[in-house]
């Protein structure tokens, strides 16, 4: 599946989780509040990354501030927020770098981390990472 689709079918499904308010019903964006919550927790997170050094090396040749953009958007709209993430899919993106699965586990963690840091509720980590994690399938390539 595409990522725009799979972005899409997505967002539709966290449009639809019951928020804590009475039959009010409120979106994983709106839960991790929104997309200035989202930037701060992407540039954490790239901030990991880039001290990580079993996965800095991916990014070394890496434009970065398209990079945070990007992943501003794709968990923006993976979420059920407003932004359209227009990045390329995961499979093209990942093609020839030679991810493994330890590389992948580790750059969860990495962003783990950064939800930890920002006090995002465990059943919202669990929801985000339910996300993405169905992206695995395209960007490893060892396992």
């Amino acid at each position: 599946m595409k990522m725009k689709a799979f972005l899409v079918v997505l967002a539709l499904a966290a449009a639809t989780l019951p928020a804590d308010g009475a039959g009010e019903k409120k979106s994983l964006y709106d839960r991790l509040g929104g997309k200035d919550a989202i930037t701060a927790v992407v540039d954490d997170f790239v901030a990991n990354v880039a001290a990580d050094k079993r996965i800095n090396a991916f990014f070394a040749k890496t434009d970065i501030p398209h990079l945070k953009s990007e992943l501003v958007d794709q968990l923006c709209a993976g979420t059920g927020g407003p932004c359209t993430y227009t990045g390329k899919d995961m499979k093209t993106a990942h093609a020839g770098m030679g991810v493994a699965t330890k590389d992948f586990n580790a750059l969860v963690q990495d962003l783990s981390k950064s939800l930890k840091k920002f006090k995002v509720p465990i059943k919202d980590q669990r929801e985000l990472v339910a996300i993405l994690a169905p992206m695995k399938k395209d960007i490893v390539e060892k396992k």
